[in-house]
């Protein structure tokens, strides 16, 4: 499951929304809404994510949290190290072999130390 997958599933299910209602109403059909929910498709189109946020009168804040989460949920993610030193292509490397392997809290290790570089965006 994705970030977002995760998101608009607990969405959905606060709302007390089947898939199948949701799928009708915003024009999509159920089984794209179980592999987006369970990580088995790309990011939404930001057409989808508008959709949603009306469906549900999700305000401006929450959606545009949203629209973040669907940023950060590509389930295939590709990490391009061309022109960087040896030891970010190593690193990346042992990431991609290794993450099935990490426990809950070695990832939120990891996020925090990341979030702490990046200013928490």
């Amino acid at each position: 499951m994705t970030p977002f997958g995760e998101a608009m599933r607990t969405l959905r299910k606060s709302k007390g929304v089947s898939q199948k209602q949701m799928a009708a109403a915003i024009g999509v059909s159920a089984a794209y809404l179980s592999a987006l929910e369970h990580g088995r498709r790309s990011p939404p189109s930001f057409d989808f994510l508008q959709r949603v946020a009306g469906y549900f009168n999700i305000i401006w804040d929450e959606a545009d949290e949203l629209f973040s989460i669907a940023g950060m949920s590509h389930p295939r993610v590709v990490v391009d190290t061309s022109g960087l030193p040896p030891g970010h292509t190593e690193f990346a490397n042992r990431l991609a072999h290794a993450i099935r392997e990490l426990s809950p809290e070695t990832v939120r290790e990891l996020t925090a130390i990341l979030e702490k570089r990046s200013g928490g965006e």
